[in-house]
């Protein structure tokens, strides 16, 4: 299992993220041609024809107003609602994986995750290191608890950590610190660029706030007029 503290043992809460030099590669991890949900048949998605890649050992972040497709676009993404359009990982199109496959390669990490087993560490096939755990200032006792008396915070860490355990290629985050303070928070974000930097996954992090953009993102993409542009030109438009 990742474990980010071994990596960083000298970080501190409220540092600025960085501190894990990435090697740059110019390979595309995942590659999106016109590409568009179609949950519930949609006729005209809010967000469509969506052609943008993700290259491997950077993190792409995505913002936009509410109700402009972003959660509906990961979750396409991730293969967890239908979809047009062409979606290729590692070279390979979509219909060349397994639904199990593509969602383990891909790692979904909505706002809210869906939990399926009462006790949380029926949820892992092997539990979390004590070190990863408490990097998101956890405890291990949490793998003995029940789903219904988390937070929402408890919850959104755990669901990182869960998705980490599976290694993937690609990892959508929809959000994942809305519910931490500001220290937690910070952790989260050490934790993913970590596994960024020792995996060379790509990453693209739905996020509205600014400073958490500035201290993540190696692209910032934006949505005006249902179109994903970079950041700065839909903040001059």
């Amino acid at each position: 299992m990742f474990q980010p503290h071994a990596r960083n043992s000298s970080w501190a809460p409220g540092e600025k993220c960085g501190l894990v030099a990435i090697i740059r590669t110019v390979a595309t991890i995942l590659e999106l041609e016109r590409f568009a949900s179609r949950r519930h048949d949609l006729s005209d998605a809010p967000l469509s024809r969506v052609t943008l890649e993700i290259r491997a050992g950077e993190i792409v972040t995505l913002s936009g107003p509410s109700g402009c497709g972003k959660t509906l676009l990961l979750r396409a993404i991730a293969d967890l609602d239908p979809a047009t359009g062409t979606a290729v990982l590692d070279g390979k199109q979509r219909d060349q994986y397994s639904g199990p496959e593509w969602r383990r390669r891909v790692g979904f990490v909505a706002t809210e995750s869906a939990w399926w087993e009462t006790c949380v560490g029926d949820h892992f096939s092997t539990p979390p290191g004590s070190g990863d755990i408490a990097a998101l200032a956890l405890s291990t006792a949490i793998l003995g608890r029940e789903v219904a008396d988390l937070s929402t915070g408890e919850r959104q860490r755990l669901a990182l950590l869960r998705s980490l355990a599976n290694q993937p290629r690609v990892m959508l985050l929809d959000e994942p610190t809305a519910s931490l303070d500001y220290d937690t928070t910070l952790r989260l974000e050490v934790m993913v660029r970590d596994y960024v930097a020792s995996s060379q996954c790509g990453v693209l992090w739905v996020c509205h706030d600014l400073n958490q953009r500035r201290r993540v993102a190696d692209r910032a993409l934006a949505v005006i007029g249902g179109v994903v542009q970079t950041a700065d030109k839909a903040e001059r438009s």
